[in-house]
């Protein structure tokens, strides 16, 4: 708003008086004068003069007022183009640095590749304590046909089955299996210790246990004082 238009506001409102009663005793419009209050319209000296003696103002403000501050009766401020802000830019955030995965983070992502075709099966010593892992193939989601979770390596800890050609340090692969089989290489729990040995059935629930180192060797055992672990299918051996 300008200086005039503020007084005219000012005193219409002291008075109590409408903008449509000091438009009619001015003789302009009601949307005039509003204009006039509000600063949108520029007014000609005399039409001031007027405007302010009907209100009873004319000698206040011809004593605070020059002519050029009566007739400025708009506010330059709202006439002037506004010139638009400049829309705020996109603050780019920091592109996060990759992270850095250690041997044994890539090792695990590539098992994880690689679960579909390779299984790690574990080694087991005469403790059973496991010792080591063997990556071995999977067919058909089978290790030699036994389901992949259930499959170990046998630590061969002595030469007593040298005479079926595995020798101590030699890695024997297990499947499960816990009924005897004739003629079979089992690997069996016998006097609080595991062992392999070839299977022969007797008949009467009895087994003769076969070993030896240059000889063969064998025992006689009933069923009941033996536990079957499993049946070994593959010997694998280092040169």
């Amino acid at each position: 708003m300008s200086r005039l238009g503020d007084l005219i506001l000012l005193e219409r409102t002291r008075q109590k008086l409408t903008r449509k009663q000091v438009a009619r005793k001015c003789g302009v419009s009601e949307g005039y004068l509003k204009d006039v209050e509000e600063g949108r319209r520029i007014i000609q000296d005399d039409q001031a003069r007027r405007i302010l003696k009907t209100l009873g103002t004319s000698q206040r403000n011809e004593a605070e007022f020059s002519l050029d501050e009566i007739a400025a009766t708009v506010d330059l401020t709202t006439l002037a183009p506004q010139t638009p802000k400049p829309a705020p830019q996109p603050v780019e955030k920091p592109k996060p640095e990759p992270v850095k995965q250690t041997a044994e983070e890539q090792s695990g992502i590539w098992l994880d590749a690689l679960s579909s075709v390779l299984k790690p099966v574990p080694v087991m010593n005469a403790g059973w304590i496991q010792v080591a892992r063997r990556m071995v193939p999977i067919q058909d989601g089978k290790i030699e046909g036994a389901k992949p979770d259930k499959v170990v390596y046998f630590l061969a800890p002595d030469d007593s089955m040298r005479a079926m050609r595995i020798e101590k340090g030699d890695l024997v692969l297990v499947v499960p299996q816990n009924l005897p089989i004739d003629g079979a290489i089992m690997l069996v729990e016998y006097g609080a210790h595991r062992c392999l040995r070839r299977i022969k059935l007797l008949g009467n629930s009895n087994i003769l246990l076969q070993s030896g180192d240059r000889e063969l060797g064998a025992e006689s055992v009933h069923i009941s004082d033996i536990k079957i672990v499993g049946k070994a299918v593959r010997v694998e051996f280092n040169l």
